[in-house]
């Protein structure tokens, strides 16, 4: 099993007067203390149009946590594929491989939140399909040569060559999403599958176990890599654990509901609160290694956990300790 952390948003939490630039700052210090730590990888997420100034620039930040350290996997999980221009990223996506000394895996999801496809000018009914467009672009441009690429969506010339191309030739690309739909696509056209933190183990389960039915049926070569995100937390004891994240955890879930449906959201309902505490992970180290083990018991030792421990209003030391422990007494369990 391999563990990493993340999701660095770099938004504004409640009563968060700071800087912009303080957060970035935050972002990069975070980054540099999860490598220490030793753990596997550092993971960004991407909006747009956000009041709280989540993470729009996916790729300098990305730059950024290349530069701040040597040897651990970085990425975005996920990036908004149909959203981008696929040259320029294409061009971003082998910049920061290239920076990073090929450690960068691209996570792409459809998007959702309806704004941000108004915005963009990309009709939100083409997302699946732009999508599959957009990766079979990526795979054109990092070969050698022209494109030879004909996209349904872009109109670029079959005999341009885009560069630089990425280290190894390729970048890894994971898609993410729960539905039978877009992990089926994930099964067909990437290079692995990420979970989101909203499905049950058994649902990560029955999913892992499409996927390799679909790979087998249609003969689908190549390495595939098993992601799971989770939220939680690392500290003393469960109850110390869940005072530490709960309030930014809230928050932070109130934003996604928020950026889903495109619509205000006030306090999350209390069973909604109840929900999201039994879908985390929390308490002392021995606790948070043994919940994180069901995941290697259910679908085999090389899935790969990215452990949410970025909240929004939570303290940069805190957080700090949290990824500390996390590579400390954690990884070591598992």
């Amino acid at each position: 099993m391999r563990l990493g952390t993340g999701l660095f948003t770099a938004q504004r939490g409640p009563d968060d007067d700071r800087e912009p630039s303080a957060r970035y700052e935050e972002l990069v210090a975070l980054t540099h203390e999860i490598e220490t730590a030793g753990l596997d990888s550092a993971w960004v997420s991407e909006h747009h149009f956000q009041r709280d100034e989540y993470l729009s620039g996916t790729f300098p930040a990305l730059g950024a946590m290349a530069a701040a350290t040597d040897e651990i996997e970085i990425g975005p999980c996920v990036a908004l594929g149909p959203l981008y221009d696929p040259i320029h990223l294409a061009e971003d996506a082998a910049t920061v491989d290239l920076l990073s000394s090929d450690r960068l895996t691209l996570g792409l999801a459809i998007g959702s939140n309806p704004r941000e496809f108004d915005v963009f000018g990309v009709p939100r009914e083409e997302r699946a399909e732009r999508l599959e467009d957009l990766v079979a672009f990526l795979r054109a441009a990092w070969s050698e040569g022209p494109l030879e690429y004909e996209s349904t969506f872009h109109d670029v010339p079959t005999d341009v060559t885009i560069t630089p191309t990425p280290t190894g030739g390729s970048v890894p690309i994971v898609l993410g999403g729960a539905a039978k739909p877009a992990v089926r696509r994930a099964a067909r056209i990437a290079d692995g599958w990420c979970a989101p933190s909203s499905l049950s183990l058994e649902g990560v389960r029955k999913r892992v176990e499409d996927i390799r039915t679909v790979r087998e049926k249609e003969n689908v070569e190549g390495e595939f890599s098993i992601y799971v995100l989770e939220h939680g937390w690392v500290d003393d004891s469960r109850e110390a654990a869940w005072e530490a994240m709960r309030e930014g955890y809230f928050h932070l879930q109130r934003r996604y509901a928020e950026i889903f449906s495109g619509e205000s959201v006030g306090e999350l309902a209390d069973e909604r609160k109840r929900e999201l505490k039994s879908e985390a992970t929390f308490g002392p180290p021995e606790t948070v290694a043994e919940e994180l083990e069901r995941y290697a018991d259910a679908i085999g030792g090389d899935v790969h956990v990215i452990f949410r421990t970025y909240y929004p209003g939570v303290e940069t030391g805190a957080m700090v300790d949290c990824v500390r422990r996390l590579g400390g007494e954690v990884a070591p369990r598992l």
